[in-house]
């Protein structure tokens, strides 16, 4: 099958290393980090805010709740079909909500929202609608904030899209990964390419401003014949964007994958032969390559910032919204405020004992250094632009570059040789070839990484 990057190239790249939807990266949390110092961090943005205003909040909120396990999820999940179980939950989220209030005073301005999980289809329209109500009374959600949502095909109707259009929300993403059938069955998701197609047809005729799909490759029983198919069919779609994930196979972390035969995983070189399928296959149907995983078709927003320079990234992936404070909200999310990283309880039982308590339920989290935060620059110039400008870098941190990183940019020139990257004297540039290994380009600059050498924690590049 003809790639768009060659097939010695792919396989060359294929090593673990992290996605950087932070950096430091969710590993280096410590619990030396907790409520105190969240809460510290809360109030300094309020200082901020009398003072001379702050940037709206992106807000995430974690429905962990699903009805039948995916045998590939590394998600933190809740398998269930009690749904009474959801008010307890939503009671706690309340109260979490009320906690920022409290510190943050009400009002505070949102430009991006999103509901993940878990499966937040699993809430009834009736509970989604509540949650809304009170984000919007602690919070000031702004017009033309983006509202979005992921929903599970197996669940929803077009009916149902239709009262998440009423209840606000404005993009959806619809978790596919893949239309074979024996894919489905062996890794326990089974939904039909016709019910997935209605459902698109639906988010359109409601309003829905963009479309998600996301795709992994590197599942049991898939080759790169089955995926191509999967490939062509949703082109036919034509969702706005697709999220293309690498199957990471960790049967000893993540409980549901021990369900899931290791003879049934397709070799290495079918991986790469159905990476490079796919990246020739959305660019010949009209899509640009966003980065790392990512595709978006050329009106998309994505599209626009990517060729704007205006491309961000937090722990959602890349976004169109100016870097920000992230508060998540429920068990297990992670967030940002100002130069810290904090993650929740990641069992219920710890989140609705810190919630009675009416504490944080902040178990871990990073004050970030000056260190971090001049590597933190550097990635994100790097994993959202593809290109450093050495001055701009320098006079924000009070460095030399070729100084100060020397180690990094000798350790760059095998990418240079291979074309992935351009070294010039003032400037760091991602080639066109070399945005496929974005990951291991930014990784260079990991100074956490660099100091352990253990990659094998991470999900692999290709």
């Amino acid at each position: 099958m003809d790639t768009i990057v060659p097939e010695a190239l792919l396989r060359r790249l294929d090593v673990p290393g992290p996605r950087y939807t932070s950096y430091p990266t969710a590993d280096r949390f410590g619990e030396a980090f907790g409520p105190a110092e969240y809460r510290q961090a809360l109030r300094q943005r309020a200082e901020g805010s009398t003072v001379g205003g702050t940037p709206p909040l992106s807000l995430y909120i974690h429905i962990p709740f699903c009805e039948s396990v995916c045998y590939y999820c590394a998600c933190n999940k809740i398998i269930t079909k009690h749904h009474e179980r959801s008010t307890e939950y939503l009671d706690a989220l309340d109260a979490e909500i009320a906690l920022h209030v409290k510190e943050l005073g009400k009002g505070q301005t949102v430009s991006q929202l999103h509901f993940g999980g878990g499966s937040p289809t699993f809430l009834t329209d009736e509970e989604i609608s509540r949650l809304m109500a009170t984000l919007r009374d602690a919070f000031k959600i702004v017009a033309g904030a983006e509202i979005s949502i992921e929903v599970d095909p197996r669940t929803a109707t077009p009916e149902r899209l239709r009262s998440l259009a009423a209840i606000g929300f404005n993009r959806i993403s619809f978790g596919i990964q893949d239309f074979d059938a024996d894919v489905q069955e062996a890794v326990h998701r089974v939904q039909s390419y016709d019910s997935v197609r209605d459902l698109v047809i639906a988010a359109r005729a409601n309003g829905f401003e963009s479309i998600n799909a996301d795709l992994i490759y590197g599942l049991p029983k898939q080759t790169p014949e089955s995926f191509a198919r999967t490939i062509q069919q949703i082109a036919e779609l034509r969702p706005d964007r697709i999220a293309l994930y690498a199957y990471a196979h960790l049967p000893t972390r993540f409980k549901p994958q021990r369900r899931i035969a290791a003879e049934d995983l397709p070799p290495g070189e079918h991986r790469i032969k159905m990476l490079g399928g796919a990246i020739a296959g959305f660019i010949a149907a009209g899509y640009t390559y966003i980065g790392m995983d990512h595709f978006a078709l050329p009106g998309d927003a994505l599209s626009a910032a990517r060729r704007q320079g205006r491309l961000h990234r937090n722990f959602q992936g890349y976004s169109t919204q100016p870097d920000c404070d992230l508060i998540a909200l429920g068990v297990s999310s992670i967030g940002r405020m100002g130069a810290t990283y904090s993650q929740n309880a990641k069992t219920l039982p710890e989140y609705y004992e810190s919630i009675a308590k009416g504490e944080f339920p902040i178990v871990r989290g990073l004050a970030l250094t000056r260190d971090d935060l001049l590597r933190r620059a550097v990635i994100m110039a790097i994993m959202c632009q593809g290109r450093v400008e050495y001055e701009s870098i320098e006079l924000a941190h009070l460095i030399k570059f070729p100084e100060h990183f020397a180690a990094e940019l000798e350790d760059l020139k095998p990418f240079a040789e291979g074309g992935l990257v351009e070294i010039a004297n003032d400037s760091i540039q991602i080639t066109a070839m070399g945005w496929y290994y974005v990951r291991g380009v930014a990784a260079v600059f990991d100074k956490h990484l660099r100091a352990s050498g253990n990659r094998e924690r991470f999900s692999r590049i290709i």
